[in-house]
């Protein structure tokens, strides 16, 4: 099994050479299609470029690459890597993603029920001491500790859009049309 917090501690300072924030360090897939996800972003914009992403990603495979030659490999086998940015329906892994986010929908989804509950979902209130807090919808607010949260996301609404405007939009209007010519 591939430790994730050791992956985070190897991969953390890459990301942090580059001037971005990691967001995210996960392997999913299991023994079939093995992959390491990495999420981050520039703190100034919350969003990384595709060139960000191949800068960062040279990177994490220079480090591995340079650690497997040691004979010190953390990941078993095969696998593909993946860098991205959160994206608009971003995890919240980290105490400022709650206070960052909050006035935004999110879903929580809690490691074990509170108040028959493991599936919170609503507006995000914030974060104090490692307390998060949520006004679930069609519940009330709730509060629960980092350590109860399995995993969190937030949910794609309008309000999270106007929220997450793209880092540039130039270009975006410019194509050219193209009319098919008659082969007949």
């Amino acid at each position: 099994m591939t430790d994730n917090a050791l992956l985070t501690t190897i991969i953390e300072p890459e990301a942090q050479a580059l001037g971005f924030d990691l967001v995210r360090v996960k392997m999913y897939g299991g023994t079939s299609d093995p992959t390491l996800q990495v999420m981050a972003e520039r703190p100034e914009t919350r969003q990384l470029t595709i060139d960000d992403c191949a800068d960062l990603s040279r990177r994490i495979s220079d480090r591995l690459d340079a650690l497997e030659a040691e004979g010190r490999d953390p990941i078993e086998g095969a696998y593909r890597l993946e860098v991205s940015s959160p994206g608009i329906d971003r995890p919240l892994t980290r105490s400022k993603d709650f206070a960052d986010w909050a006035g935004h929908e999110a879903r929580i989804t809690l490691a074990e029920k509170v108040d028959g509950r493991k599936i919170l979902t609503g507006d995000l209130v914030g974060i104090e001491d490692d307390k998060v807090s949520i006004d679930v919808r069609g519940h009330q607010r709730m509060t629960v500790s980092l350590s109860q949260i399995a995993d969190a996301k937030l949910t794609i609404t309008d309000r999270l859009i106007a929220a997450t405007a793209p880092l540039a939009t130039e270009g975006a209007e410019e194509f050219e049309e193209f009319e098919e010519e008659d082969t007949h």
